[in-house]
């Protein structure tokens, strides 16, 4: 090439910004012969300097550095020859690498020091052939400015490779996760076995305890914002989650702020067997909370009404006993019987001080006492029956939790 400077204007690419623009006949050839020189130089500095990339080339990771490298040489040197041509090949590689360093479980940051230092060797070998060949300052300082806009280019296809590999592998880790819950919460119980070998796949350590959460409605949260190791299944009728371990401040704060505003009912910690069981008192909680007769709050702790949980259990069976124990209300209008049923809580609660019962009904002295003569000629002996008793609480606190008198209209006196 001669100090003799003579251009060819080439044609600007309809899809991508033109670079450099007009350079000198005969410059493309002279960066061509240098590019496996540079290429050696850029590798074995990138290698020297990040020790990430420090690995030997014969193996994958090091031929992705050496293609990653000779790639994007070539298309820069495409580019400047002809403003259109395909970037593809390039691209490729360039997101490639950005999936390697996110299979690593790396951050960007010694990719784009790669870039960088391949951007300053070749910026050093553009001023080497300036000052050989004579290049006009208009070109060199094209060329320079190209460097660097093509360094943000190369950054930014890195950047979405790296997005992609992430999002594909929380994707396939919130898959396995999903499975995992369903396993875990499957009836008939799935053999430990089974569950050790899925959480083994999904890379989950199998906890002694776990805490169960029912959610009140559709989630919408940021999945990041939740703990990796919480396993979600948002995917069903009745979305919950489980949290290994004991519910910490820390946990419950994650929640708030992953879930912010969602009714929710938290178990208490159980075993890991247990964990249907726990989801089970979870949603009962949810339900009792979303009827009034727990709460309020959106957050409900199971640990806080564990008896108001076991009233609930079987409520069919709650009715038998209300059938059994107060069928001899059954015959009063719903007036009466509501007055009386009220009565019969607070006699059992005050061991029937009609003083005291006086003043938590809001009653005369002399009508409490009607009522609880009232209430001795109806049931008789089963008042002096400890066992009578203890059955007419659990069915009146049952039925106070469903805001019903514990007696359906239509039993028969027993």
């Amino acid at each position: 090439m001669t100090s003799t400077v003579e251009t060819s204007t080439r044609p600007r690419a309809p899809r991508r910004k033109t670079l450099v623009g007009p350079v000198p006949v005969g410059l493309v050839a002279v960066m061509r012969r240098e590019l496996p020189n540079l290429a050696n130089e850029i590798t074995a500095e990138i290698r020297q300097q990040i020790p990430e990339y420090a690995r030997p080339m014969s193996g994958p990771y090091g031929q992705a550095i050496r293609i990653g490298v000779e790639q994007a040489l070539t298309a820069f040197v495409d580019h400047v020859e002809n403003p259109a041509a395909s970037y593809e090949a390039r691209d490729e590689v360039c997101r490639r690498l950005g999936q390697y360093e996110a299979q690593e479980g790396r951050s960007l940051d010694s990719l784009q020091a790669a870039y960088r230092i391949g951007i300053r060797a070749s910026w050093r070998r553009i001023m080497k052939v300036a000052q050989q060949y004579k290049l006009p300052m208009t070109v060199l300082s094209r060329l320079v400015d190209a460097l660097f806009d093509y360094l943000e280019e190369l950054a930014t296809l890195s950047r979405q490779g790296y997005l992609e590999a992430q999002a594909r592998s929380a994707s396939v880790v919130e898959h396995w996760h999903r499975r995992l819950i369903r396993l875990i919460l499957e009836r008939p119980p799935a053999p430990a076995s089974a569950i050790r070998e899925l959480a083994a796949l999904a890379g989950w350590a199998v906890p002694g305890q776990v805490t169960l959460v029912a959610l009140g409605g559709s989630p919408t949260c940021d999945r990041t914002l939740l703990a990796p190791d919480v396993l979600v299944d948002f995917d069903c009728a009745e979305p919950h989650l489980l949290i290994p371990g004991p519910l910490t401040e820390q946990r419950e704060s994650m929640l708030e702020l992953g879930l912010p505003d969602l009714p929710m009912a938290i178990s208490p910690a159980v075993a890991l067997d247990q964990a249907t069981e726990a989801l089970r008192w979870a949603r009962q909680a949810l339900a009792l909370a979303q009827q009034g007769a727990i709460g309020p709050g959106p957050v409900i702790h199971c640990e806080d009404y564990l008896i108001e949980l076991l009233l609930q259990t079987d409520a069919a069976l709650v009715d038998q006993i209300a059938r059994h124990r107060l069928g001899a209300l059954s015959r009063l209008s719903q007036r009466r019987r509501r007055q009386l049923t009220e009565t019969l809580r607070v006699w059992l609660e005050t061991r029937g001080s009609a003083s005291r019962m006086a003043e938590r009904l809001s009653l005369h002295p002399q009508t409490a006492r009607y009522r609880v003569r009232q209430i001795e000629q109806i049931f008789g002996d089963q008042l002096d029956d400890p066992d009578a008793r203890f059955a007419m609480d659990v069915v009146l606190r049952a039925h106070l939790l469903r805001k019903t008198d514990g007696v359906p209209s239509t039993v028969e006196e027993s």
